[in-house]
């Protein structure tokens, strides 16, 4: 500790610098899976992997668009950790990862509790002061 300057020592704070990097990453994850949830053709896209693994002509054969331009969503989702790439020699198979849109939706889950007892709580209070003008 000696040995580092003050400026050293003040941008980076033993705690708060671990937890922040956590959150980051968190945010950065569920930013990537919402973002990537956010198209149509991807969500298509992943609908479709649910049932099984898939070529890329497989999954072009219900949208009338280009094969580089469906390579293109699956990289966005790839890229978000929604899909991943199998390789058997020039043949590329996908096949839907789910672990993202479980954190995905642990975070709904969470705020969607939170919003429940704050809207509960709201609504005793409306009630609690009804009742009491009432009473006057």
């Amino acid at each position: 500790l000696a040995s580092m300057s003050f400026f050293t020592f003040l941008d980076t704070p033993p705690g708060p610098a671990i937890f922040h990097h956590m959150v980051k990453y968190i945010n950065d994850t569920l930013d990537a899976t919402f973002g990537a949830l956010s198209d149509p053709t991807r969500r298509a896209i992943l609908a479709r992997l649910a049932s099984g693994e898939a070529q890329v002509t497989e999954l072009a054969e219900p949208f009338g668009i280009s094969l580089p331009a469906v390579s293109k969503h699956l990289k966005v989702l790839e890229n978000a950790g929604l899909i991943q790439r199998h390789k058997e020699g020039r043949v590329h198979r996908f096949t839907v990862n789910p672990a993202p849109l479980q954190s995905a939706q642990s975070w709904i889950d969470h705020y969607q509790r939170f919003w429940t007892q704050q809207l509960e709580s709201l609504g005793d209070y409306l009630e609690q002061t009804t009742s009491t003008e009432e009473g006057k």
